[in-house]
């Protein structure tokens, strides 16, 4: 059987062409955007370790600075995936935890690095393979 006669592991239906409208309005398009952000992935694997302040999740993760720390944040409550709950403490203690949703994104984020972790030996081959061609 060649290759185009496999059946096919995609349960999508994809048009072709693929309109730009339809790939910008693609729900997988939005959390790809999401979770293919420099910070966002790291933020939600400590979440899913446990509840964090913000002064703990700014020296757990080296390299992000306050101001990115917070915009990524509250792109993740906005998106439906982090809590921020209030504290009525003097001063006021902000937590972070995750929703239900968050957690449920934690399934297929720990399968995407379970086979990163797996295939990357075969991956840097790869790259090597590629960077070694001239074409």
């Amino acid at each position: 059987m060649s290759p185009a006669d496999a059946p096919s592991i995609v349960s999508a239906d994809i048009p072709l062409p693929v309109a730009l409208a339809d790939h910008q309005d693609c729900p997988a398009t939005s959390v790809l955007r999401r979770i293919g952000d420099r910070w966002s992935v790291i933020l939600l694997m400590l979440l899913g370790r446990r509840d964090h302040r913000f002064n703990e999740l700014l020296r757990s993760v080296e390299g992000i600075s306050q101001r990115m720390l917070t915009l990524t944040l509250r792109s993740l409550e906005r998106d439906g995936l982090v809590v921020r709950t209030v504290r009525p403490t003097v001063p006021p203690g902000v937590e972070y935890s995750l929703s239900a949703l968050g957690r449920g994104l934690l399934v297929p984020l720990s399968a995407v690095a379970d086979w990163a972790d797996q295939h990357a030996l075969e991956i840097d081959a790869a790259r090597a393979r590629h960077e070694g061609w001239t074409g």
